[in-house]
């Protein structure tokens, strides 16, 4: 009986936790989104890493935060209110607007383009 009880209250404790961390998370989306005239995201699982939130803002910054579980990915977006796309690509993935750090960053990286500055 007791173990059941102790089983219990650590559920609840790691619910609260979840919680805590969505909120964080939703926090952050709309600062994200406040800084960038509004924002969208969409969620890639990372398996036992978590999930990363992908996040667009209206201007066409974009960055990504991780989510320890899938689930709290979802509960922050929700509790952030953005618009979220099933994948990244067309009309989402076309708002996205790199600058040159990307370009040499990709460049360096993919076919031996200059080096990134530091």
């Amino acid at each position: 009986m007791a173990e059941t009880a102790n089983t219990q209250v650590e559920s609840g404790k790691q619910a609260a936790r979840a919680e805590r961390r969505a909120s964080k998370l939703a926090k952050e989306i709309g600062a994200f989104a406040e800084a960038h005239g509004g924002a969208e995201g969409q969620l890639a699982y990372l398996g036992q890493m978590g999930a990363r939130i992908v996040l667009v803002g209206e201007d066409g910054g974009w960055g990504d935060l991780v989510a320890p579980s899938y689930a709290i990915a979802e509960s922050a977006t929700r509790k952030a209110g953005i618009t979220m796309h099933e994948s990244f690509d067309g009309d989402f993935a076309a708002k996205v607007r790199t600058g040159p750090y990307e370009w040499t960053r990709m460049a360096g990286i993919q076919v031996g383009g200059p080096a990134n500055p530091a």
